[in-house]
């Protein structure tokens, strides 16, 4: 097997063309990503129910929308958590993916974390590729790959997450923010 770049922390942003309903304009954080296959959480997905229903604990430091958001199509019976915790040191219970962002620990007692916490956010489910599926996709045309921002994880609208990844990038690909829901109305 060829060796695989890590795209770990960087965001898959759906194409229009990608015709999976699950990944529909969805903006996925690559949590992590190499040669044994790729895990995620889609960051554009709020459901409506809120962290208190589930995770009681932990609903005051959840970010607004202070909602569980649906991190994919896998194992949408388990619960992730992800904050933003800046520094160098992140406190126990909390785990660096990438730059300031991490993952929590949620049998961890939630003021051992309060503190430290920048913003938190939970996630049903995740998005998951076996090994080299990511990259088929990719090769298709299904993605794009963009630098992530720690904002992203805590974006409070996160329904127009979408268009603003795509505007922010410094290429054709701004351009694309703008193509329409339903292109046959147009």
């Amino acid at each position: 097997m060829t060796e695989v770049s890590s795209l770990t922390g960087r965001l898959l942003v759906a194409t229009p063309a990608l015709a999976d309903p699950n990944f529909d304009r969805a903006v996925v954080l690559l949590l992590d990503h190499d040669d044994e296959g790729s895990l995620g959480v889609v960051l554009n997905r709020p459901t409506p129910v809120g962290v208190g229903d589930i995770l009681e604990g932990w609903a005051p430091l959840a970010g607004e929308p202070d909602v569980v958001f649906q991190g994919g199509p896998v194992s949408l019976d388990a619960a992730l958590g992800l904050a933003v915790i800046p520094g160098d040191e992140g406190p126990l219970g909390w785990r660096r993916v990438y730059g300031a962002i991490g993952l929590v620990d949620l049998e961890t007692p939630p003021e051992l974390l309060a503190a430290a916490l920048g913003s938190l956010r939970i996630f049903a489910g995740y998005a998951g590729w076996g090994p080299g599926q990511l990259e088929d996709e990719l090769a298709e045309g299904a993605w794009f790959v963009v630098d992530s921002e720690p904002g992203d994880v805590s974006s409070p609208r996160p329904e127009s997450l979408w268009r603003e990844v795509l505007r922010r990038q410094r290429s054709e690909l701004a351009m694309i923010a703008t193509y329409p829901d339903d292109p046959s109305l147009n």
